[in-house]
């Protein structure tokens, strides 16, 4: 797909699809850099995947199950030395509900 593909009637349509503001003077580069985008995806239907796997993901995984075990709980001063903030002996939260009177 080319540049001259791609009018600037249509850039703007595609943005006000996607709810985009798009200043008049910067339609040309977003038409420019629209048209690599496309090229890229016809580029990319080019490439034969004829007897390739569908996958999630790149690599091989698999969930690690460990058992559950009891364990003693953690100190008080480990757990508040990790904490973005503290209160004393407590975590420290945003409030949440607010009294509006």
């Amino acid at each position: 797909m080319t540049d001259a593909s791609l009018s600037a009637e249509t850039v703007s349509h595609v943005a006000k699809l996607a709810r985009l503001e798009l200043p008049q003077e910067r339609i040309d580069t977003y038409r420019k850099q629209l048209a690599g985008v496309l090229q890229h995806v016809t580029n990319l239907r080019a490439v034969d995947v004829e007897g390739v796997e569908p996958m999630a993901y790149p690599f091989e995984s698999s969930n690690r199950l460990a058992e559950d075990e009891i364990a003693p709980p953690m100190s008080l001063d480990s757990l508040l030395m990790n904490a973005p903030a503290t209160e004393g002996r407590f975590l420290a939260v945003p409030k949440v509900l607010a009294n509006e009177e």
